[in-house]
C-alpha cells in the first residue's frame, strides 16, 4: 500500500520566502486558502507574516470572509507591509470603506510603515466610497511626500477620489499635473464631471481627449451621451454615435441601454429597437427602456410584444405597461394586467399603484380601488403624497367622497394637488358649500391654488348657483393669484351663467373674451339654449360652431332638438337633412356596465 503523498509538498510554492508575493497575482480559491489555513495553523507558522499572507489576501477578497481575514491578520504579531495591503485592499472593496482608513492609520501610526503604491491605490479608493475629504487631503499629502502621487495608477486613484467627493477642483489639478495619462484618467475626470451633473466641462474634456488623440471606450462614449441628453443637444449626440460605429467601439449592456433609453424618449423607436437587437448582452433593464420607447410613441401592441418576451420581468416593467395604459386611457388594460402582476407575486411601488388608482377612478372600479387602498395599507407600501392624491381622486369620483376626506386628513404631507383633488370631489358630488370652505382652509394654510383648484372652485359655484360669487373667485384668478385663465375656466365661467339661466350675459362674456372660444364654450350655450327653449340664440351659436366643428354630428342635433322642443318640426327637419347633405355621421350608441365573473 502507498503511503500518501506528504501534505507539505501541496503548498510548498506558498511557504517559499525566497521572492515577495505580488498582489496582482491570482489569489487562492477559499478552500484552498481554508487548507492553508489548517496547515500554517499545524505547523505554527500561522503567526508568520509571509506564511500567512496568501490566506490574508484570500478571505479579505471575498465578501463572506472578510472578517475572517481579520482575525487571522490579527493574530500576527508584526504584521508585514503586504499584510497590511491585503487588509486595506479588502476592507476598501466591501461595506466597511472607513475600516480601510482605519488600518491604513494603524499601519502609519503603529508599525511606522509608510505604505507603498498599492497602499495609497486602495485607500484612495476607500475615501472615495465614504466622501471623506479632510482624509482624503491628509492621505493625499502622504503621498506626495513619498513620491507616489507622480506615478499613473495613483494619480488615477486620485482623480477618482476626488471626484468622488465632488470636488472637481483638486481633480482636474491632479489631471493637469499628470505627465502621461491613459484612459482610466481620462474617464475619472469624465466620470466625475457627470457626477456632478457639470455637462459642458465633461463634452470640452471629451474634445480635448479627441485631441489628444486618446480612443475612448464604453465607459466614456455612455458619460458622454448622458451629457448630450441633459445638455438637449441632440445633434452632438448623434454625431457621437458615428464616433462609436467608425471608432469600432464596443457597445456594452451599460451603454446599449442609454442609446436605447436616448432614442426612446425622442421618439425614434426604430433606432432604439436597432440598438437593443444588435447587442449581445442584455439585461432587464434593456427591455425596460425598449418598452418606455414604444410607450412614449403610442406603440402599445409592439411594446406588449416585448413585454410578453421578456423571462424576467421586475416591478418598472410591469409599472411601464400599466402606467402607459393608464395615461392612454387603455384603463382596463391597466386594471387586467396590475391583476397578473398580483398573480405573479410582484410587489408594486407607489408609481404602481398611483397608477391603478388613476384607472380605477376613470372607469368607476371602486372595488379594486379599494382593493388596492388595503394592500397599500396592509403590505407598507410607501404612500406618498402622491399614491394620497390618487386615493382621494379615486373615491371622488367613485362618489365615496366621505373616504376621500378621510385619506385627505391622514396624510402627513399634502401638496396643492391634495387640496385641489378634495375639493374637485366635494364639488362634482355636490358638496359646493364644503368646497368653499376647503378652499378658504387652504388659502389660510398658505397653499396657493392652482389652475385646477380654480375648477373646481367654479364648478362648486355652479352647482350651488353662486354666479355672482363665481364670478368673484374668476376675477381673483389674475388679480390675486397672479393665474391667467385658461379655456376650462371660461368654459365653467359659462356654464355658471347658462345653468342659471343668464344665457345673453354668457352669449355676451363668450364675445368679450380675450382668447377666441372654442368648441367646447360654444357647446356648453348651445346644451343651455335647448334646455332653456332660446331659439334665436342656439341659431347663433350653432352657426359659430358649424364654422369650427362641421363634421360633428353633435352640434346638428343638439339644434334640431331645440327647433323640437319649440315646436318648429319643419326646421328640426331640415337640420337632419343637412347632416345627410354634408354627409355627418352620427355615431353608435353605447354602453357598458360590470358583472362579476
Amino acid at each position: 500500500m502507498k503511503s500518501p503523498r506528504p501534505i507539505s509538498r501541496r503548498f510548498s510554492s506558498f511557504l517559499t520566502p525566497s521572492k515577495p508575493e505580488r498582489v496582482t497575482k491570482n489569489p487562492l480559491s477559499i478552500n484552498a486558502a481554508k487548507e492553508l489555513h489548517a496547515y500554517v495553523i499545524r505547523t505554527q507558522r500561522h503567526e508568520d507574516p509571509s506564511s500567512i499572507s496568501p490566506v490574508i489576501r484570500a478571505y479579505s477578497l471575498a465578501p463572506s470572509h472578510l472578517h475572517k481575514a481579520h482575525l487571522v491578520f490579527n493574530q500576527i504579531k508584526q504584521p508585514a507591509l503586504l499584510n497590511f495591503n491585503h487588509m486595506i485592499r479588502g476592507f476598501s472593496q466591501s461595506n466597511q470603506p472607513d475600516e480601510a482608513i482605519k488600518m491604513y492609520y494603524k499601519m502609519y501610526h503603529f508599525q511606522g510603515f509608510s505604505g507603498d503604491i498599492m497602499t495609497f491605490i486602495f485607500v484612495f479608493k476607500a475615501c472615495a466610497r465614504v466622501s471623506d475629504i479632510g482624509n482624503c487631503q491628509k492621505l493625499h499629502v502622504h503621498a506626495v511626500k513619498l513620491g507616489f502621487d507622480s506615478y499613473l495608477f495613483v494619480a488615477n486613484a486620485l482623480i477618482h477620489m476626488y471626484s468622488c467627493c465632488g470636488d472637481l477642483g483638486f481633480a482636474r489639478k491632479v489631471f493637469d499635473t499628470m505627465e502621461e495619462r491613459d484612459l482610466v484618467s481620462w474617464n475619472s475626470l469624465i466620470c466625475g464631471y457627470s457626477k456632478c451633473q457639470r455637462f459642458k466641462e465633461l463634452l470640452g474634456l471629451f474634445r480635448a481627449m479627441q485631441e489628444a488623440n486618446v480612443k475612448a471606450d464604453a465607459v466614456t462614449m455612455l458619460k458622454v451621451i448622458l451629457a448630450c441628453c441633459y445638455t438637449d443637444n441632440m445633434n452632438l449626440a448623434d454625431s457621437m454615435v458615428k464616433y462609436i460605429e467608425e471608432s469600432c467601439i464596443h457597445i456594452d449592456v451599460y451603454l446599449g441601454n442609454t442609446l436605447i433609453d436616448m432614442y426612446g424618449k425622442r421618439g425614434l423607436v426604430n433606432l432604439a429597437r436597432e440598438v437593443f437587437d444588435r447587442m449581445l448582452e442584455r439585461n432587464v433593464v434593456s427591455w425596460n427602456a425598449l418598452i418606455k420607447g414604444y410607450i412614449n410613441v403610442g406603440q402599445f401592441i409592439e411594446a406588449r410584444k416585448v413585454f410578453d418576451k421578456m423571462k424576467q420581468r421586475d416591478v418598472i416593467s410591469w409599472t411601464s405597461m400599466i402606467t402607459g395604459y393608464s395615461q392612454a386611457n387603455q384603463y382596463t388594460d391597466a386594471l387586467k394586467l396590475f391583476q397578473d402582476m398580483m398573480a405573479a407575486m410582484v410587489v408594486p411601488d407607489e408609481i404602481t399603484v398611483a397608477s391603478v388608482l388613476s384607472a380605477c377612478a376613470n372607469v368607476g372600479a371602486l372595488d379594486v380601488g379599494q382593493a388596492v387602498h388595503d394592500y397599500i395599507c396592509n403590505y407598507g407600501i410607501r404612500a406618498d403624497v402622491y399614491v394620497g392624491n390618487s386615493l382621494i381622486d379615486m373615491y371622488c369620483k367613485c362618489g365615496v367622497v366621505e373616504k376621500g376626506l378621510k385619506v385627505f386628513h391622514d396624510m402627513k404631507e399634502k401638496d396643492s394637488i391634495s387640496w385641489t383633488s378634495v375639493i374637485s370631489g366635494l364639488a362634482v358630488n355636490g358638496f359646493a358649500d364644503s368646497a368653499l370652505e376647503f378652499f378658504s382652509q387652504m388659502l389660510k394654510e398658505g397653499v396657493r391654488p392652482t389652475h385646477g383648484c380654480f375648477v373646481g372652485i367654479l364648478l362648486a359655484c355652479t352647482h350651488a348657483g353662486l354666479v355672482d360669487k363665481g364670478l368673484e373667485y374668476f376675477k381673483s384668478m389674475e388679480t390675486v393669484h397672479g393665474l391667467t385663465p385658461e379655456m376650462k375656466h371660461y368654459g365653467c365661467v359659462v356654464d355658471l351663467f347658462s345653468r342659471s339661466g343668464y344665457l345673453e350675459r354668457a352669449y355676451q362674456f363668450i364675445k368679450n373674451m380675450p382668447i377666441h372660444p372654442d368648441v367646447v364654450v360654444w357647446r356648453i350655450l348651445l346644451g343651455a339654449c335647448k334646455l332653456h327653449g332660446n331659439v334665436v340664440l342656439a341659431e347663433i351659436v350653432t352657426n359659430n360652431l358649424l364654422e369650427l366643428d362641421p363634421s360633428n354630428s353633435g352640434n346638428y342635433v343638439l339644434l334640431s332638438n331645440t327647433y323640437a322642443s319649440s315646436d318648429r318640426w319643419d326646421a328640426a327637419t331640415k337640420m337632419r337633412e343637412l347632416m345627410e347633405e354634408n354627409d355627418v355621421q352620427k355615431p353608435t350608441g353605447w354602453s357598458s356596465i360590470e358583472v362579476n365573473r
